[in-house]
């Protein structure tokens, strides 16, 4: 089987294109064409001369992924993308089109084994971590679609299925790659990155120096709650879990985004929203009010708006940034792992 080179950081090629005894700037050729032009074979790379084109195609591959399924939105503003990867695994990607730009969301393993009650990603568990030739395979692709609409990614949040923290290195690899001019030069203020909180990992990020901005899954005040919608919260605790977010934020001087999922009888109290309040006070951070996006499997319901609005005042009562997220999508199962699983179960029948 060739080696597949896409993915590979400019130096990686170089490395790999020794045997070929070409001279450096060649791999600076071939990256632009795989990143920038999205040209996938050799044989189309017009300044390359002939006999290495033939002599790159017999020894090496270009494989980015395949789109299985588009579903997007009767607006028009969200599409998401169920993509298959080299050795057949599906992973899902979407694109959300806002007023202030076109965000992209990752994912980073297929599956996820996070466990947590309301999230569809963790049903079939995890096959593995993605590469980060894959995850960038997944923004280059969106970005190609938009390029056709003379548009661009102007964010990527990292919060698509999977835990990227789990997935540290490739993570981290993708995120330094997809900021080179050679690929998307994308400013590292225009990247989040979501976990579940793995306490250790966003301390070991805090040390990277870059200035991305991280967002927690909290979604619940207290451990009791928390334990019970994330086993994650059994290893490493809220409280442990929150003064990560502030040594992050006091470290790199970023606010941190804690991510709440309203859940309807759960965690959507007047009582559950004095008591985060009191968990985040004096924190550099904000909190993102998520109502749920309803999975079939899980039973779980989204609050009311009256109740929505009433946690949200609290929060703003109590002197908490917070915000609420915009629904979108909700139309084409845009919540994570909804669409990697219907098309898992239709290939097992």
């Amino acid at each position: 089987m060739k080696q597949n080179i896409f993915g590979m950081s400019l130096p990686q090629l170089q490395g790999c294109l020794k045997e070929f005894k070409l001279p450096a700037y060649r791999a600076k050729q071939i990256v632009e064409w795989m990143y920038q032009k999205h040209v996938l074979d050799f044989q189309q790379m017009t300044n390359l001369p002939v006999a290495l084109r033939t002599s790159l195609t017999d020894n090496l591959d270009i494989f980015r992924v395949k789109l299985l399924e588009q579903q997007d939105s009767r607006d028009g503003k969200t599409s998401k993308f169920l993509l298959e990867l080299v050795d057949g695994v599906a992973v899902e990607s979407v694109l959300m089109r806002q007023s202030y730009g076109n965000s992209v969301c990752l994912s980073t393993q297929a599956g996820c084994n996070m466990g947590c009650t309301f999230c569809a990603s963790t049903l079939q568990g995890m096959v593995r971590n993605l590469t980060q030739g894959e995850i960038l395979a997944q923004a280059l692709f969106i970005n190609e679609v938009l390029n056709k609409e003379e548009q661009s990614i102007n964010t990527i949040v990292i919060m698509g299925s999977g835990e990227p923290l789990a997935n540290y290195d490739n993570v981290l690899n993708f995120i330094r790659l997809c900021h080179e001019p050679y690929t998307m030069n994308l400013g590292y203020r225009h990247i989040a990155v979501s976990t579940a909180g793995i306490v250790p990992m966003i301390q070991e990020l805090a040390k990277e120096d870059l200035p991305i901005t991280l967002s927690i899954s909290l979604h619940a005040p207290n451990n009791v709650i928390r334990s019970k919608l994330m086993p994650i919260n059994d290893k490493f605790d809220i409280h442990a879990v929150v003064a990560a977010g502030k040594h992050y934020a006091n470290i790199t001087k970023r606010r941190v985004t804690y991510e709440y999922i309203l859940i309807a009888g759960e965690n959507d109290q007047a009582e559950h929203a004095e008591e985060l309040s009191r968990l985040l006070r004096g924190q550099m951070a904000n909190v993102n009010l998520i109502p749920i996006n309803p999975v079939v499997e899980r039973g779980l319901k989204r609050p009311s708006l009256n109740q929505i609005k009433v946690f949200e005042e609290i929060l703003n009562n109590n002197h908490i940034a917070v915000t609420v997220r915009r629904e979108m999508g909700n139309d084409i199962q845009a919540a994570c792992g909804q669409l990697r699983n219907k098309h898992a179960a239709e290939n097992q029948l």
